[in-house]
């Protein structure tokens, strides 16, 4: 993996001349230029059935001690609600696939308990089903995306439950719905056919998955209004064949999506290390975040080619790091630190996204609560915000922004050992607020930079926002104590006619120009 990261940076750093290189990084920003909307789903959320993702996470149920709304956690969901997540997919990922809709509907006394054999082997008590989670979007405000179960599930299970959800008659399960407390449809965004098809979803073919959806999708029935996208079961890393397969006239493809996660060593048996890490793994983890990019070419050009009109979208609906289980914790339950270096790692994959906004039109961190790159972590009864949260509140101005041509000229190289990668990474927008938004990242452990930006043939004459930086690569934020990673108020003025943006080593800014 570190060998083909090298090989797809050092042609652009190579490029660079001696003289280049000593001069000082330039941002250029093109704001005359308009490229696609950044869509506010490429901020999206993921919460599975997985450890204490959802049950203690998020649901203490209603006869529970730690405040709730009707079982919902009052300052876990609070703390989403200022995040402004705009969409939440569930109930997976693998367990999606497993996961049989009408055991989880009507008095949760009599939901049948199950073993979630995806993740731990415990028992799943199906007390979150579709009217909890409906409750949930509700309440944070956001889009709801739901997957499918085609592993063990069928064609027909998955359009009544399209149906149960979306139905306005009387039918039988229109009717059933209400008797269970909910007389109007939920709306449903989005729906997905299956989950990692090549994988924990079935082990198959693109070409055997693509029958299945074709068959599938044929009896995905809604009323119009309430149609939710569909979205195909695709690949993974740098495969293209499964939207190759998919993009080539298979019915009802409205999306395609990709799933990638970042593993500081690039191995499954011993990824790295959450905390306590090397600096080698500090760029390792970090300097992947080109591959995603690389991932993401590739398979946009398939698109490009066999769907020049654009109208299947390529979403990346599971991403993040991953790393070794914490110490002492059930390997099942995907329990990891959070540290600054998450942070930079989900502002790099933010502005990899906003360069690719034309197709990449939603995305899903993974994942929301205490499972791997989380927002939150908590306790019984209190939680903390950890520094990707605050990375993903600084960029909130750049959901549904306009984005546009954003350069850095004379991009100082970072290295170590044999890996390199570009030292400072950048993205532009204009907010629906009318200002031009800057995000940039100082990837360098050691250094900080001074970045000089210009807009069109002009400097702007202030810079506002906020800085997120910490004293070391694995700074934390933990239960007890005071947090290491927080937001920092930001402030720069231009002098001489040029205005200089000063980057602590491993920070993370967000800054609206001015003038």
């Amino acid at each position: 993996m570190k060998r083909l990261l090298g090989a797809l940076l050092m042609t652009a750093l190579t490029m660079l001349t001696p003289a280049a290189r000593a001069a000082g990084p330039t941002l250029v920003i093109q704001a005359d230029r308009p490229g696609p909307v950044i869509h506010r789903n490429v901020y999206g959320q993921f919460a599975e059935h997985l450890g204490t993702g959802i049950y203690e996470g998020l649901w203490v149920g209603p006869d529970s001690k730690v405040p709730n709304v009707r079982g919902w956690r009052q300052d876990v969901v609070g703390a989403l609600r200022d995040l402004k997540v705009p969409l939440v997919r569930w109930p997976g990922g693998c367990f999606a696939d497993e996961y049989h809709w009408r055991e989880g509907i009507g008095p949760r006394s009599r939901r049948p308990v199950k073993v979630n054999t995806s993740w731990g082997g415990v028992p799943e008590n199906n007390a979150v089903g579709t009217h909890e989670f409906f409750d949930l979007v509700e309440q944070i405000g956001a889009e709801a995306y739901v997957n499918g179960n085609l592993g063990t599930g069928s064609a027909q299970e998955m359009a009544e439950w399209l149906e149960y959800m979306t139905a306005e008659g009387n039918s039988s399960l229109a009717q059933l719905r209400r008797r269970n407390g909910r007389d109007k449809p939920f709306r449903v965004h989005y729906f997905a056919v299956g989950n990692e098809s090549w994988g924990c979803g079935g082990n198959m073919r693109p070409e055997f998955y693509a029958d299945q959806f074709r068959q599938v999708a044929t009896f995905l029935k809604t009323p119009a209004h309430n149609r939710p996208v569909i979205i195909a079961s695709g690949g993974t890393g740098l495969q293209t064949a499964w939207t190759e397969v998919l993009s080539q006239g298979v019915p009802g493809v409205d999306a395609i999506s990709h799933h990638a996660y970042t593993l500081p060593t690039g191995q499954w048996d011993k990824k790295g290390a959450a905390v306590g890490f090397p600096e080698s793994e500090w760029i390792a983890t970090l300097g992947q975040v080109q591959q995603i990019d690389e991932m993401i070419r590739r398979n946009v050009a398939v698109l490009d080619r066999n769907d020049p009109s654009r109208k299947i979208g390529f979403y990346f609906d599971e991403w993040g790091s991953w790393y070794d289980p914490e110490p002492g914790s059930n390997p099942g339950f995907l329990v990891q630190r959070n540290t600054l270096r998450d942070a930079l790692l989900a502002a790099l994959h933010f502005h990899v996204f906003h360069a690719h906004a034309e197709r990449v039109k939603m995305s899903n961190v993974a994942q929301m609560v205490n499972v791997l790159q989380a927002m939150i972590l908590t306790t019984k009864d209190r939680l903390v915000l950890t520094p990707t949260y605050h990375a993903f509140k600084l960029y909130t101005p750049f959901q549904d922004a306009t984005s546009l041509p954003a350069t850095i000229e004379n991009n100082p190289v970072y290295q170590v050992g044999t890996v390199q990668m570009p030292g400072l990474s950048a993205t532009a927008a204009r907010g629906k607020d009318g200002k031009l938004y800057v995000g940039l990242v100082n990837a360098n452990a050691n250094q900080p930079a001074e970045l000089t930006v210009r807009v069109g043939t002009g400097s702007p004459q202030a810079a506002r926002g906020q800085l997120l930086t910490a004293g070391a690569m694995d700074a934390q934020n933990e239960l007890g104590k005071p947090p290491q990673v927080v937001p920092q108020a930001f402030e720069a003025r231009a002098a001489e006619g040029r205005l200089t943006l000063k980057l602590p080593a491993r920070s993370v800014l967000v800054v609206a120009l001015e003038g």
